[in-house]
């Protein structure tokens, strides 16, 4: 059996083929072509901003990237930067969305228990002043 692969070597692989299955996604979405030169370096500039991340988390003290620390490195670009905000405050809304709609499930399950417990103490009470 093979020896397993040092964990960077393994981490770069995964973020290499991570980016190749998002470059044929736009590949198919836009028409267009991806070079095997092209995905290796979106992968390679890839991986080193994963590693500035991660400077950037132990000198928080965290172990965590958050969005903030993304768009601190994308300041650079304003594009880039916008963009990054945009999908951040739509995936923000969406969670909320998603909260709100369980809240709504869960209070009625609970109030539909609550009228089900109700009923049934009802139909016992009137079966007990029956007998």
């Amino acid at each position: 059996m093979a020896a397993a692969q040092p964990r960077p070597a393994r981490l770069k692989a995964a973020v290499h083929y991570t980016v190749g299955c998002l470059c044929q996604e736009v590949a198919e979405d836009k028409d267009v072509q991806f070079s095997k030169q092209t995905i290796a370096a979106i992968s390679e500039i890839t991986f080193r901003q994963c590693g500035v991340f991660l400077i950037l988390c132990r000198h928080a003290k965290r172990s965590t990237v958050t969005t903030e620390d993304v768009k601190l490195l994308a300041r650079r670009s304003s594009c880039l930067l916008k963009y990054i905000t945009e999908k951040s405050e739509e995936l923000a809304l969406n969670n909320m969305e998603q909260k709100e709609k369980k809240k709504k499930k869960s209070s009625a399950v609970k109030e539909g228990r609550t009228s089900g417990e109700h009923e049934a103490a009802v139909t016992e009470s009137e079966d007990y002043n029956m007998a």
